[in-house]
């Protein structure tokens, strides 16, 4: 696939004319100083981070595509930013190029209350459409704790906590508008909530990581605010006896919306960091969605459940300001797990396993971190058997970074052999590019076809998902980094 040398005189040569027409034709939201360069491509991965050549702010779809033709005449990457929370290097520029923030794009642009879906732009966050919606009754249920962009959260088919419920971004998004690499915009969808029409270019797109085009309009699923909502926690001595109780919960169809899973390093970070009292012990948290009497209920079957697989302390409220204190800390468990070790970096990264396999996965896990000197403390999207890992290490020490690169490959490897995925939610990205061969051996291949029919100049998001051979700078700092 195309693309030369990014240091050859005829790329450089061509990049200076494609911004020099892109400024003509965005004049101030075209931005090439250095520091907002370097904001949009940070990275809390391994990988360095790997600036674009220019920073573009378009408007409407109108200002993508031309956007995108200007950088397809002169085969100029192209790399869409929503928010920045991404957490596989996605926003890095390895071949420079024209970073495509959507900040501007922001919009709600309808809400259909009848048929419980809306239409937004990709830069509102998932926070700005629930006010948005608040007066309407309906909510949208996707929450993967980061207050990422829409646009964003379809690229990297994010899920989060309710996603034992409410399911990812794959089920919630009906269709989308896309810049195609060629600067055409497409519709993948209407808003009906089926259809047997051809190929199903909106699961295409959704986890395409920018790869195939950039979205400019989604449709989206909504739900109704439930009538009651109620919290509940139990403690555990044994974290094989936390992932059983959820096993069973879930084999028992206890109608959880949220079922996470902290161990006890992380409910120690967390009673630190927001000033909660939880017993250090492996806690798991659940949410109920239902009717007052049905979120009594549930949370009853759920704690008989969690006695009967050696939980105790089994508490559980309705009440709001309770629920909100208890998921903001757990939505702040990045930040107060990097006080566990002051001034150590964070690299976080997940696999997903069939829930049968989450306990032997998480202690698996657990002693290796040990047997490496890792502080790693455990989140998990227990409901769905998708956990993640917070390495803290010292980010200059190389031999902990090694340390660290050798734990996540073997992680991966490890949840690929129990029939899981290296990524569950976070995505490719650069720093999961060596282990999609693995988990989809034989697949790759007709994926990098598909890759070549979309995109045959390689300028959408290049040297993510696949490797970008022409950059050999990119490949080693992937190497290093796993």
């Amino acid at each position: 696939m195309g693309l030369s040398s990014p240091n050859s005189k005829s790329v450089i040569s061509a990049k200076k004319n494609a911004i020099g027409v892109l400024q003509q034709m965005l004049g101030e939201r075209l931005a090439v100083g250095e520091s907002i360069r370097q904001h949009h491509c940070h990275s809390t991965t391994m990988i360095e981070p790997q600036m674009p050549d220019a920073v573009a702010f378009p408007n409407n779809t109108q200002d993508v595509s031309e956007i995108v033709k200007v950088c397809a005449r002169y085969q100029l990457p192209v790399i869409g930013f929503g928010t920045g929370t991404s957490l596989e290097g996605h926003v890095n520029a390895p071949l420079g190029g024209v970073s495509v923030d959507f900040s501007h794009m922001n919009q709600v642009l309808e809400v259909n209350s009848d048929d419980l879906d809306c239409v937004v732009q990709p830069g509102i966050t998932r926070k700005a459409l629930n006010e948005h919606l608040r007066d309407t009754g309906l909510f949208f249920a996707i929450d993967p704790g980061a207050d990422a962009s829409l646009g964003g959260m379809a690229a990297t088919r994010a899920s989060g906590t309710n996603a034992v419920r409410y399911g990812t971004m794959r089920e919630n998004v009906l269709a989308l508008q896309a810049v195609m690499a060629d600067g055409r915009v497409i519709s993948t969808g209407q808003r009906a909530r089926k259809s047997s029409a051809g190929y199903d270019l909106t699961r295409l797109l959704v986890g395409s990581e920018g790869t195939l085009g950039l979205i400019t309009e989604l449709t989206l699923r909504l739900h109704g605010i439930p009538e009651a909502i109620s919290s509940a926690s139990c403690c555990f001595d044994d974290i094989r006896d936390a992932c059983q109780s959820v096993i069973d919960t879930i084999q028992f169809g206890v109608p959880v919306a949220r079922i996470e899973l902290l161990d006890e390093l992380t409910v120690k970070a967390v009673n630190a960091y927001s000033g909660l009292t939880l017993p250090e012990k492996t806690l798991l948290l659940l949410e109920f969605h239902g009717s007052s009497a049905y979120v009594a209920e549930q949370a009853d079957r759920c704690g008989t459940i969690c006695a009967d697989c050696g939980g105790s302390e089994f508490e559980w409220s309705a009440n709001p300001q309770d629920r909100n204190r208890l998921w903001q800390a757990r939505h702040d468990a990045y930040w107060a797990t990097l006080r566990l070790r002051p001034g150590a970096m964070c690299l976080t990264t997940d696999v997903c396993v069939p829930i049968s396999f989450l306990a032997d996965c998480v202690t698996q896990a657990q002693e290796k971190a040990r047997s490496f000197g890792i502080t790693a403390p455990i989140v998990g999207h227990a409901g769905d058997g998708n956990f993640h890992m917070l390495l803290l290490i010292d980010g200059d020490n190389m031999s902990e970074r090694k340390k660290a690169g050798t734990f996540v490959t073997w992680l991966a490897e490890l949840a690929i052999k129990m029939g899981g995925t290296c990524t569950g939610e976070h995505g490719v990205g650069q720093g999961k590019i060596n282990y999609l061969a693995k988990e989809m051996e034989g697949s790759v291949d007709w994926m990098s076809r598909v890759k070549q029919a979309f995109d045959p100049l390689n300028i959408m998001n290049p040297g993510k998902i696949f490797s970008v051979d022409a950059a050999g700078n990119a490949n080693e700092a992937i190497q290093l980094a796993h």
